[in-house]
């Protein structure tokens, strides 16, 4: 049986399927609708994505607005990471909080991210593969960047960020303040 577990921003649950092995290795259900609905609700997943990233690297923080607005369900299959998910929606007692969860392909260890949530990570393994389902399609004219240092944010990346591989995107992203005035 898989175990959902609430974290302290109201909508986002760490999943943590159940394995069953043997001499072979093992065998798990990374997602059965039903239970799933039963705890978080129902998301229609539209599309699977998987990036491939090395040592140091951060992603994030993503989000798309609006009739964009995109819930995502990760995981690592290859590799270790820290996911970072930060509260955005206007009028939510957490806004502008984060909750950052180390994901790695051992453990099977899920995140389910909603809709509203700036989302991104960083790889602490020598390479991680990320996987996500999302239930709307990638709209880059509603994609909004924070800001991966942004000190009202203050995630605390699990290594010297000035180390860290980052796309032009990323390095470019919006200030909290700038984030907030995107989406009004």
């Amino acid at each position: 049986m898989t175990d959902f577990i609430k974290t302290p921003i109201e909508g986002v649950w760490i999943i943590e399927p159940q394995r069953f092995g043997d001499k072979r290795g093992y065998f798990c259900e990374t997602y059965r609708r039903c239970d799933f609905e039963a705890i978080v609700g129902e998301v229609d997943f539209v599309q699977e994505n998987e990036s491939f990233s090395s040592g140091r690297v951060i992603r994030g923080l993503h989000m798309q607005r609006g009739q964009a607005a995109q819930a995502k369900l990760v995981r690592v299959s290859q590799g270790r990471v820290l996911d970072v998910a930060v509260d955005m929606r206007p009028g939510s007692a957490t806004f502008g909080q984060h909750v950052a969860v180390e994901l790695d392909a051992e453990s099977g260890r899920q995140l389910f991210v909603p809709r509203g949530f700036a989302h991104g990570f960083a790889v602490l393994s020598d390479f991680a593969q990320f996987q996500y389902k999302v239930d709307n399609y990638y709209a880059p004219e509603a994609e909004l960047c924070l800001r991966f240092d942004d000190p009202v944010v203050a995630v605390e990346w699990p290594f010297d960020t000035s180390e860290a591989i980052l796309s032009p995107k990323d390095l470019s992203g919006l200030s909290f303040n700038e984030f907030c005035e995107k989406l009004k």
